[in-house]
């Protein structure tokens, strides 16, 4: 094995026998990783992307996500590029460590271990919270709630990828299922200055519900739009972790951009 130094770092460069003893399970497909990127997403469409309501009211959900929605796909496209020329399981550090050097791949990955440690702790909140209302649990509960759900998400992913990917799809498809349920259910009841427009501001700036709705559609202005950014993302946020998977996919060059894109166009078209 050879030493390089690069950028004030030390690699050592393995032979080909190391990885070959190391490499990951090749599971994935092109629906494996679509199930991947919309199950990743979908959480956000359940809880997250509503508390824009009390920053922005309805036309400012709209035009934040109109506006996450462009950026994302700027952001999809380039990683459906970038995901099968460099397909490890470091994705974004991998990326930035190419283009930016060790310290460039170094900050990107920090950046991104703290995305994907603070996530799964926001759905497992979410899940939570689900639950306790289910089961009229008291909010003393609600911790153990959490440790369940992250236990379960850790176990799935610790006793192999081919398990995870196929419980991904399947609640995927029962995810999509339920939302599929509730828009129908909700036409015969659909009434939109009632129910969209039922935000206004309060005299001290703060949102408050107007009961006969017929509220505006700004209610906070273009500061209410950008206030609300942060709350749309939730629509598209994790997307961009499937190439984390790229190590396990059949066939990254093939597979990967499809996948993403897949995902991301129903995404879209779930949000619309």
């Amino acid at each position: 094995m050879a030493q390089t130094d690069s950028g004030g770092v030390s690699y050592t460069k393995a032979d080909a026998g190391y990885f070959e003893k190391r490499h990951l399970q090749r599971y994935a497909g092109i629906w494996s990783l679509w199930a991947l990127g919309v199950g990743a997403v979908i959480s956000g469409h359940f809880s997250g992307w509503n508390f824009g309501f009390g920053t922005g009211g309805w036309g400012g959900v709209l035009v934040a996500g109109i506006i996450i929605a462009i950026m994302y796909l700027g952001l999809v496209f380039c990683i459906a590029e970038m995901s099968p020329a460099l397909p490890h399981t470091g994705a974004a550090y991998s990326f930035g460590r190419t283009a930016m050097g060790p310290w460039g791949g170094f900050i990107t990955g920090l950046c991104e271990n703290v995305e994907y440690v603070v996530t799964p702790a926001v759905i497992a909140f979410f899940i939570g919270s689900y639950l306790g209302g289910i089961f009229q649990t008291s909010a003393a509960m609600a911790p153990i709630w959490w440790i369940v759900t992250y236990v379960i998400f850790l176990a799935l992913n610790v006793f192999g990828v081919a398990l995870s990917f196929r419980v991904t799809l399947i609640v995927t498809i029962l995810s999509l299922a339920v939302l599929i349920i509730f828009w129908f259910s909700a036409i015969p009841n659909m009434d939109f200055s009632r129910w969209a427009l039922n935000i206004g501001a309060g005299p001290d700036g703060a949102a408050v519900e107007l009961p006969e709705g017929n509220g505006p559609m700004f209610p906070f202005g273009l500061s209410g739009v950008l206030a609300t950014l942060p709350f749309a993302v939730w629509l598209f946020l994790a997307i961009e972790q499937l190439p984390l998977a790229a190590e396990e996919s059949v066939d990254p060059k093939r597979d990967m951009p499809k996948g993403i894109i897949l995902g991301m166009l129903r995404s879209s078209y779930r949000r619309s």
